[in-house]
């Protein structure tokens, strides 16, 4: 401005003044063309400097305007038609033209332009336009035919913007904004995870546009009964269509979403299925069984601390069963649909509300009753005798009991339990829009005192089982080593056995020699007898003895062929030819005895083996 006026005045004074002051010899028409040629430039000059506007890239220039208009009315702070004060109208980057600009207008092109980055959502407020309506805690959303135009304040005023905090939201990229319209605060964008749902609380009644989401303002904002009418103990869940005040019946998918965290509210509820468990927090105690060198079994009972994992949803679930405080230990599956979503946050909150607010007592209060009470199992129906009843198709009738839970039955009918506590709970959680998929018991801690007994048994039953495969065991080492032995020896018990067998057949032989000598000796003596009666007595044994004799000298004969031949060959001169025997000699024996006799002297002699024979002579000999 200064510049303007400077030149302006010193123009004028050149161009009208000038010529007056000039000495009168220098006057002329053409000096005074000339000086009013000069103040013409100089203002013209003036006039030229203050009329353009040059905006650097990635600026903005704002307009405030100093003179030549009326005043703003109404409460408006931003002039459309020209009056003084900040303008609607901006400069984009560029050479601008434009006569006495910089003399009407304070030209602000420090602005630079806003800048959305990825990730991020600008949130709009705007300081001017009409009043929000009673009620109203947003403005409503940039018309669907106008869009983003809207941000241009000319547009915005124009066609009825409303100021105060927009619904509408200014997503990543650059934009251009009348910062005396506009304030722009950054906010992180809202992102749905994958296995998770976005549940919306509203505080706007209005057009929704979230892109997988949309829907136009609803003229029926009634709350959305959940349930079944005759469902009773069910949460109530106050939810509203898409575009109404409250929490929306239908929830955003994974995703990443562009809008007002002020006006609408995410709750991430995840609806992947969840464990839950229930363990910790108490002391297990053991007894150990151990066999000793004497063979006896010893008892030791030792106690640990089993500890609380703060992860897990609580501590174990201590029961009374029988008298004793059983710890057990419980995991639970539970997941909520993407349809219940909004019903958990409306009914009860986020997952881990429902988690502690309402399924945990409830799976608490569940287990002790199972526990403390009775579970119903399916079985064949029994007579008197204990016998199956049969229908008339001959198959078993089955019946459901409920029968009293005792503490070995954690062990023994662990998925009957198990049914039986998912049976219970499973409608107190469909009450708070949970579905349970699974219930599971951990290790039961059980007290030892009650599993010695059988402990004791079965130990008691191997240690017996292993004696006698023990047992067995040396038996066989013995058959393997007499087997060894037995083998070791064969050739000696061959020998043996073959002796044993010739023994056999020995004796065999000499019960048959026996058997025929007795006969033989029984004939004999039938004879003898005979022969007594027809010779007497003592002739009979004469004769015996003479066999007897003759049979020795056979024997001897047979077994000595050479001597009894040279005895044959000189019997001549030991034995006479006559033997004359007296004292009643002249029986039958001495008649044999006179015949050997001749017989011996009569024979031809004959050289014995190796010898000359008799009467040779001597040279004959050699």
């Amino acid at each position: 401005m200064a510049t303007f006026l400077t030149g302006l005045v010193l123009g004028a004074i050149v161009a009208f003044i000038g010529p007056s002051l000039l000495p009168q010899g220098l006057r002329s028409a053409f000096t005074d063309l000339l000086l009013r040629a000069i103040g013409a430039v100089a203002i013209l000059f003036a006039i030229a400097s203050t009329s353009f506007v040059r905006v650097p890239d990635g600026h903005l220039g704002q307009l405030f305007r100093v003179y030549g208009g009326g005043s703003l009315g109404g409460g408006r702070i931003i002039a459309v038609r020209g009056e003084n004060g900040p303008q609607a109208r901006i400069l984009s980057p560029g050479f601008h033209p434009w006569l006495l600009v910089n003399v009407l207008y304070d030209v602000d092109t420090s602005i630079p332009e806003v800048n959305i980055p990825k990730g991020k959502v600008g949130i709009l407020t705007a300081k001017d336009g009409a009043s929000l309506r009673p009620g109203q805690a947003f403005a409503d959303p940039f018309p669907a035919r106008l869009g983003y135009q809207m941000l241009d304040a000319e547009a915005f005023l124009l066609n009825g913007g409303q100021r105060g905090p927009q619904l509408s939201v200014l997503t990543p990229g650059k934009y251009r904004l009348n910062r005396y319209l506009w304030d722009v605060a950054l906010v992180d964008a809202k992102e749905v995870k994958a296995g998770f749902v976005g549940v919306i609380k509203s505080n706007v009644h209005a057009d929704v546009d979230f892109g997988t989401l949309k829907a136009d303002k609803p003229a029926n904002c009634d709350v959305i009964p959940i349930g079944r009418p005759d469902e009773k103990g069910r949460v109530d869940a106050p939810i509203v269509p898409v575009g109404c005040v409250g929490v929306w019946d239908k929830s955003l998918q994974p995703g990443q979403y562009y809008f007002n965290p002020e006006a609408f509210s995410l709750t991430e509820i995840d609806t992947r299925a969840q464990v839950w468990t229930y363990s910790g927090g108490y002391r297990r105690a053991n007894i150990s069984l151990t066999v000793d060198a004497k063979g006896d079994i010893v008892q030791n009972r030792t106690e640990v601390d089993v500890p609380f994992n703060k992860e897990d949803a609580d501590r174990a679930i201590f029961v009374k069963m029988e008298g004793w405080d059983v710890p057990l230990e419980l995991r639970v599956v539970a997941q909520v649909s993407p349809a219940e979503a909004s019903c958990v946050v409306a009914g009860v909150g986020t997952l881990k509300q429902v988690e502690d607010r309402v399924l945990t007592p409830s799976i608490r209060a569940i287990t002790r009753d199972v526990a403390g009470g009775s579970y119903e199992i399916t079985e064949a129906k029994v007579d008197e005798s204990g016998k199956p009843i049969l229908d008339k198709d001959g198959k078993p009738i089955f019946v459901t009991v409920n029968r009293p839970t005792k503490v070995l039955d954690l062990i023994n009918q662990r998925p009957l339990i198990e049914g039986e506590i998912e049976r219970r709970i499973r409608p107190e959680a469909h009450k708070s829009c949970v579905t349970i998929r699974e219930v599971r018991l951990g290790e039961p801690a059980i007290p030892p005192e009650l599993l010695v007994a059988v402990r004791r048994e079965q130990l008691a039953t191997q240690l017996a089982r292993a004696f006698v495969q023990e047992r067995a065991a040396q038996e066989k080492r013995v058959d393997s080593e007499k087997a060894k032995a037995t083998a070791d020896q064969q050739s000696k018990l061959v020998e043996a056995e073959i002796n044993v067998q010739r023994s056999v057949q020995n004796a065999q032989a000499a019960r048959n020699e026996g058997q025929g000598e007795r006969d033989k000796l029984s004939l004999i003596s039938e004879g003898q007898q005979k022969q007594v009666g027809v010779l007497g007595p003592e002739a009979t044994v004469k004769l015996r003895q003479f066999e007897l004799m003759l049979e020795t000298i056979a024997k001897f004969a047979n077994a000595h062929p050479e001597v009894f031949t040279a005895a044959l060959t000189n019997a001549q001169k030991f034995v006479p030819n006559v033997q004359v025997g007296g004292g009643g000699g002249d029986g039958i024996a001495g008649m044999l005895m006179a015949i050997l006799g001749q017989s011996l002297s009569a024979a031809p002699a004959q050289p014995a083996t190796g010898q000359p024979a008799a009467g040779q002579p001597p040279a004959a000999r050699r």
